[in-house]
């Protein structure tokens, strides 16, 4: 599912996103984005990564540098702090 996730993005970027205008309000592009998001943590959080960065893409938001999230390593770390 992860692979199709991917492919399907990439599709997108080379196939659909050119024929389009550039008018992204983020970088990364959302796409990039998602891309990075589901490599970096899975389909599940990733796709929820990329879904709640696409519900923020509207002409209200200023938008700007919004990169992907750090996966977090332990629970324990933070909790020490």
């Amino acid at each position: 599912m992860r692979n199709l996730a991917i492919a399907s993005i990439k599709l997108y970027r080379y196939a659909i996103s050119p024929m389009m205008a550039s008018h992204c309000r983020f970088y990364p592009s959302c796409s990039c984005y998602a891309l990075e998001a589901i490599e970096t943590h899975g389909l599940l959080q990733g796709g929820w990564l990329s879904l709640r960065r696409l519900g923020r893409c509207h002409p209200w938001h200023p938008g700007g540098y919004d990169p992907v999230p750090s996966p977090k390593t332990s629970n324990s770390s933070s909790m020490a702090e």
